[in-house]
């Protein structure tokens, strides 16, 4: 005799599954889930519960050792804070990692150029803090025309020249995990990224991969929608979903609206186009000049310190869902070899809190 209490287990024995035009839905039970769990555990393939470390000391510590699989991160910032380079760095220092391959997809910049900021990154981080020997941005493009000018009627190879060979070395070392992609207003579209991060699997198996996109709002969508809100809704939707459905860590930068860009301090509701940027992310880190954000107490007593407060970018954590938001980090930035210090540490003096009051 079946009672109505046992009619849920009877059914929950059968595939509930339902088919359509638009997609597949089936609803699992918390006791098959739990089995599947407990089957991972044995095989050892836990692989969505081990963080991948962005290479930020501090930050991978705040945010619980680095990023997950199915976890959003956003970066936030006005121009010249350093957002591509913060992303760019991130990128490398994965790859490096050997736990994940990188897909960065870049919007404002080609490969070449890409790998130009590699280079002099690799030359200051190897030496800091004093950067001897570190090349700048725009010296690498001259040391490039210099090796092709210089072979001497032989042929030109770029580990021939002796200040490029040392970053050259150690893009070697993590080169064939790091892929570089110029986004495209036609082709880079969620649906194609999607399809991208499915062949990355077909190609390595269970080689992990982590996806940043530089940036959200270059995304295109097609046909274009009528207003920035619904593109932006549906892009930001759109990177959450793949990061859930493909099980991959997403990065993506974000830009900033009119009203951020004339703040004092640019918050995560500065970020422009939707309040879903601040709904679908898991975490939101919001970059701003040291100097421009530390209240007044703090400098008007001191120039000289006021002075080196420029030499420091401040990264917010204004959303954290797996751990403690509201930390205020402080990285030295090295923009001439595009590379921040990433070791970083807790901002110690006090800044402006536009939420609270106005200093």
């Amino acid at each position: 005799m079946t009672t109505e209490a046992n009619a849920p287990a009877d059914a929950g024995a059968r595939a509930w599954r339902l088919d359509s035009d638009t997609g597949s839905m089936a609803p699992r039970s918390a006791l098959d889930v739990l089995v599947d769990l407990n089957d991972k555990v044995v095989s050892g393939q836990l692989g969505e519960y081990q963080p991948v470390p962005l290479g930020f000391t501090p930050l991978d510590k705040t945010i619980g050792g680095g990023l997950r699989p199915g976890e959003l991160l956003l970066i936030g910032g006005a121009q010249g804070t350093g957002k591509t380079t913060m992303a760019l760095q991130m990128a490398r220092n994965v790859a490096l990692s050997g736990q994940a391959s990188v897909l960065y997809v870049c919007f404002e910049h080609d490969e070449p150029y890409l790998l130009n900021r590699l280079i002099a990154l690799e030359s200051a981080l190897a030496h800091l803090p004093q950067k001897t020997g570190a090349i700048k941005i725009q010296d690498v493009r001259r040391e490039i025309l210099g090796t092709w000018s210089g072979s001497g009627g032989e042929a030109p190879n770029l580990a021939s020249n002796p200040r490029l060979r040392p970053s050259l070395d150690r893009i070697a070392r993590y080169g064939q995990n790091l892929f570089l992609l110029r986004g495209s207003a036609t082709a880079s579209t969620v649906d194609n990224l999607r399809r991208l991060v499915r062949q990355h699997r077909e190609l390595a198996g269970e080689r992990r991969l982590t996806v940043i996109v530089d940036y959200l709002q270059k995304v295109p969508q097609i046909p274009e929608p009528n207003t920035e809100t619904e593109k932006v809704t549906f892009v930001v939707n759109g990177l959450k979903d793949i990061a859930l459905s493909e099980e991959v860590p997403m990065i993506a930068i974000v830009a900033a609206d009119k009203e951020g860009l004339k703040a004092s301090r640019l918050r995560n509701f500065h970020l422009r186009g939707s309040s879903a940027i601040n709904y679908e992310a898991d975490i939101i880190v919001i970059l701003n000049e040291k100097y421009h954000i530390v209240a007044k107490v703090n400098i008007e007593f001191n120039p000289y310190q006021a002075q080196r407060f420029r030499d420091w970018v401040v990264l917010s954590v204004e959303k954290n869902r797996g751990g403690q938001d509201n930390v205020d980090i402080e990285f030295e930035k090295h923009f001439e070899y595009s590379c921040f210090d990433p070791n970083g540490r807790t901002v110690q003096e006090k800044l402006i809190e536009e939420r609270l009051y106005n200093d």
